[in-house]
């Protein structure tokens, strides 16, 4: 990586000199008060040339520098846009602890009975009463719930289902559509 005529600066100490030769991984230095002295490659490092400095800062155009500090950068985000009439969607949340006082005494089969005939209820209230959508909670975990919930909206007509917003609820939401007929 050094060759002979190189200018190098010692790592640890204050000292540069120009290589005079390089034998594996030692090389001889001559400093710059005329000292010859011996290093090993990894306590020196090459100093770059100062002309090279000034060629590399001369072909910075300030001007473009500049534009770019006082020009306000673009938003990245789009932010959702929503009517002050509009009624948010009533969210349901599944999880278990929210539904009982204890879940102490009941096994999965009974958890994932109860979670899913709750989810019923609130589906067919939603219809009853012409509600347009509703947000279910059900949680990451293993997607057991998940599954069942989708398979009990795959049963109803007219109602589409999907993940609910990424940003307020992560990956443990569905949003449900009803689509209400017009008579």
């Amino acid at each position: 990586m050094l060759n002979k005529g190189d200018k190098v600066s010692v790592l640890d100490e204050a000292i540069n000199g120009v290589v005079l030769s390089v034998k594996n991984n030692e090389i001889t230095i001559e400093t710059e008060d005329g000292f010859v002295m011996t290093f090993f490659v990894n306590e020196l490092i090459k100093m770059q040339d100062t002309n090279d400095l000034m060629n590399s800062i001369k072909r910075i155009n300030l001007n473009e520098v500049s534009k770019e500090k006082e020009e306000p950068k673009a938003r990245s985000f789009v932010k959702e846009r929503k009517d002050k009439r509009e009624i948010p969607a009533p969210e349901f949340d599944l999880h278990i602890e929210k539904l009982v006082p204890n879940k102490r005494g009941m096994s999965n089969y009974d958890i994932l009975t109860l979670q899913a005939e709750t989810a019923k209820r609130h589906i067919e209230f939603a219809i009853r009463n012409r509600i347009p959508k509703i947000v279910f909670i059900h949680g990451v975990g293993e997607g057991i719930l998940k599954a069942e919930l989708d398979f009990l909206l795959g049963r109803y007509d007219g109602v589409d289902f999907q993940d609910a917003n990424y940003q307020k609820y992560g990956l443990g939401a569905t949003e449900v559509y009803f689509k209400q007929n017009t008579k």
